[in-house]
């Protein structure tokens, strides 16, 4: 590495860390101030709050670490502009990219690290968020979860409903369930009555017990009973499985890139609607993460200027391209999600935008001239 670019880093990184720590820190004094109570009054010890705050924390850095990159590259080439520090290397013959190309190496590498981290464990963090309160505030043990009751179902690809009245997220086993099956002209075939089905994962098996089962021929008529109340059946041809049938009430918000990926193989026959926000979430989470290295390019060539009074000019004008950056990600997401564009436009078309601007505004920096986002 070049002492250009250990001096550069060398600038940027401690008002980074004081920016991104501060924002930790407001984040938990705030957390604190909203669930303290709940705390206090469930006696939650000291070792259960810091496991809850250790669970969100991916979470939090997701939100936190690109500002914290905006509000730091700002401080650190304004305060080096105001010094006359990147004028003396641009006098040296060193181009503006060259000069701001360890910071955009540090905007790539963080949008890497965001991203191993909105894979799977900041999304997971969001989901477990209000279980884990919950269970703090009822002093329930960790990993103890309340019963889903009245749970319906329905597999188009082999035509069964399926009704549960109660099941654990965590279980393999359905209490009191309700299965019809349907032929493909939509006439009930078969219904199974059982007090419990069981998954076995190993041999992919559901096995009822303590139930009936009732065919019905094309009139509608009953044709056969038969009852196991006193015994069980086994059925091997049933490709459900309880991952699948739980996902139906599963929310895309809160699910992992593996688990939307897993529910859009399972669930492709699925209306395209039914399936836009979980696929446009699956783009979402990819996407995310790039915008550490768009707000290198939006804040790089901002902040840097060649006179006092234009100091705060550009950081306005980055603040303001930051929040716009920020409603277009949720404009276009709350589109993808309504099935009103594609997915993958939804999720990736903001940050090619703001990218699209950054360079432009970068060409304009480097070729000396002033970089204005409204007319005096």
């Amino acid at each position: 590495m070049k002492l250009l670019d250990r001096y550069v880093l060398r600038n940027f990184i401690e008002p980074f860390l004081l920016c991104f720590m501060g924002f930790l820190a407001i984040w938990l004094i705030f957390d604190l101030s909203d669930n303290g109570s709940d705390f206090l009054q469930a006696k939650a010890s000291a070792r259960t709050i810091a496991r809850y705050y250790v669970t969100q924390l991916p979470q939090i850095v997701m939100i936190s670490l690109p500002v914290g990159l905006l509000l730091a590259l700002l401080f650190c080439l304004s305060r080096m502009s105001r010094f006359n520090e990147i004028i003396s290397m641009l006098t040296a013959g060193r181009s503006m990219v060259r000069v701001l190309l360890p910071l955009m190496v540090v905007g790539l590498l963080l949008s890497a690290a965001l991203l191993a981290l909105n894979f799977e464990l900041a999304p997971r963090a969001e989901a477990v968020r209000e279980v884990a309160i919950e269970q703090i505030s009822h002093q329930r043990k960790p990993g103890e979860v309340e019963a889903i009751k009245g749970y319906l179902f329905r597999d188009r690809m082999n035509e069964r409903t399926w009704y549960v009245q109660k099941f654990r997220p965590d279980s393999m086993q359905f209490e009191g369930v309700h299965i019809t099956q349907q032929d493909g002209a939509g006439r009930i075939t078969r219904k199974w009555y059982a007090g419990a089905a069981i998954y076995d994962p190993r041999t992919k098996i559901w096995t009822l017990n303590k139930g009936i089962a009732v065919d019905f021929n094309e009139a509608g008529d009953v044709a056969k009973i038969d009852n196991f109340e006193d015994n069980y059946r086994r059925i091997s041809d049933w490709t459900e499985t309880p991952s699948r049938i739980k996902s139906a009430r599963a929310d895309a918000r809160h699910m992992t890139v593996p688990e939307l990926r897993a529910y859009l193989a399972n669930n492709s026959d699925f209306p395209a609607v039914q399936l836009a926000p979980y696929r446009t979430y699956e783009q979402h989470r990819l996407a995310l993460p790039m915008q550490c290295l768009v707000v290198v390019f939006l804040a790089g060539p901002l902040a840097i200027v060649f006179s006092r009074r234009g100091v705060v000019g550009g950081v306005a004008a980055a603040m303001v391209l930051y929040a716009a950056f920020l409603l277009t990600t949720y404009f276009f997401l709350a589109l993808g999600k309504g099935a009103r564009i594609d997915p993958v436009i939804a999720a990736w078309s903001p940050n090619a935008l703001f990218f699209v601007i950054g360079l432009i505004l970068l060409y304009f920096r480097g070729s000396n001239r002033e970089v204005r986002l409204w007319k005096k």
